[in-house]
């Protein structure tokens, strides 16, 4: 039976997010299910996690949870409720037990790292752009597609509610770090990665939107750990 990749969004929700990754991986010969998640006031990470679970009602082979960023903290939830084979973090917020979205950014240390980076690479500024800081890396037809998007719909709902898992679930997991990721810099990646699940990143070129920006380069580390994983 055919893996198949579930692949999860991060804050926004948007499915439009992986339409550079979803082909490559189908050429591959993977099946591949993209979630898009309402950011609404009606939907807490719970009904996220549902909506995924939903998503992979049928599927009988292998399952690869694949989570971007905020979706890390819906991968494990869904791994809770349907069979895994393998969980993929890619540029995560990685949660721990009774912490919600919103506290993670202090909890963590993100803006201070952030700061420090941000001075590192002379950027002349200490505050977040969250187009140009998303998208510096990003091909310039993928940035204006991206501009000629309507915003992402948000609410406060998914941030609120605290992660409800009380340990991480018992299935292999991957962790990807883009090398040039603004939000999420990399040494501030590595410490919490190595604090909360005492793993290691695998390291590769791009910012927060690896996705968007090294579509196959994501696909080839994505598939490397399917065959290591014998799927």
């Amino acid at each position: 039976m055919p893996t198949t990749y579930a692949l999860i969004p991060g804050a926004g929700g948007e499915a439009w997010y992986w339409h550079r990754v979803a082909p490559l991986l189908t050429d591959r010969g993977a099946e591949v299910v993209v979630v898009g998640l309402p950011f609404d006031d009606s939907a807490d990470l719970t009904r996220h996690a549902e909506i995924v679970s939903d998503e992979l009602t049928g599927v009988t082979g292998p399952v690869i949870l694949v989570g971007q960023s905020m979706g890390a903290f819906i991968a494990p939830m869904v791994a809770e409720r349907r069979p895994a084979a393998l969980i993929v973090l890619v540029n995560p917020l990685v949660p721990t037990a009774g912490e919600s979205v919103g506290q993670w950014w202090v909890a963590t240390g993100q803006k201070a790292a952030m700061v420090e980076h941000f001075d590192q690479i002379a950027l002349g500024r200490n505050e977040f752009d969250m187009f140009e800081d998303f998208f510096h890396d990003v091909p310039e037809p993928v940035r204006q597609e991206a501009l000629r998007r309507p915003p992402p719909a948000m609410s406060d709902t998914p941030f609120e509610q605290p992660w409800p898992l009380h340990r991480w679930p018992d299935v292999p997991t991957r962790v990807i770090a883009g090398s040039d990721d603004r939000l999420l810099p990399l040494e501030f990646q590595r410490r919490v990665t190595r604090e909360r699940l005492g793993l290691d990143v695998d390291v590769m070129g791009g910012g927060h939107l690896v996705a968007l920006s090294r579509p196959d380069e994501l696909v080839d580390l994505l598939e490397s750990y399917r065959t290591e994983a014998g799927l």
